[in-house]
């Protein structure tokens, strides 16, 4: 499943990567996190606040983001494109807002891992992305400032979570 959505054909004016994330606690708990389109902040550090737009918080909802202070943006408007809750994939796309984040559009998949003799099992998130390169701008830079703001997005959830999961056990 993991090539199936984390392969993604670029342009020449465009970059994106993968990241990985191991979080020690049970897959439907960091799942009941992420899949909450309406409530980003519950672990992304650089989101302020975010109200929905249109939807429910089901696929085709837009939500209005408001970022923290220091970053080089003020809102971002998403869409989900895609909530699988048997198979633990979300795609969200970038539609508009006060950044450079051009054409961007992200892939969330959850992985679980089991290990023998664990009495909770472990969970991998991937998330990808792809994104237009803005002028004046390289597909390097780019690329390290989203790698910085997910993979501190990923860390956090993971802190969440394995908090979580050690306090319901």
């Amino acid at each position: 499943m993991k090539n199936q959505y984390h392969t993604p054909q670029l342009s020449s004016n465009q970059c994106g990567s993968s990241l990985v994330q191991t979080i020690d606690a049970p897959l439907p708990l960091v799942w009941s996190i992420i899949r909450r389109f309406d409530n980003p902040q519950a672990y992304k550090l650089f989101v302020k606040s975010c109200k929905l737009r249109s939807g429910n918080g089901g696929i085709g909802s837009v939500r209005e983001v408001m970022v923290v202070s220091g970053l080089p943006a003020a809102t971002s408007t998403e869409r989900l494109d895609e909530l699988d809750d048997e198979c633990h994939v979300m795609m969200i796309s970038i539609i508009g807002g006060d950044h450079r984040l051009v054409n961007y559009r992200s892939t969330t998949t959850l992985h679980e891992i089991s290990e023998e003799g664990m009495n909770r099992g472990k969970t991998e998130v991937v998330e990808s992305y792809v994104v237009d390169v803005p002028a004046g701008n390289s597909k390097e830079d780019t690329c390290c400032f989203a790698n910085m703001i997910i993979g501190c997005n990923l860390r956090s959830l993971a802190r969440i979570t394995e908090k979580m999961a050690k306090f319901h056990l």
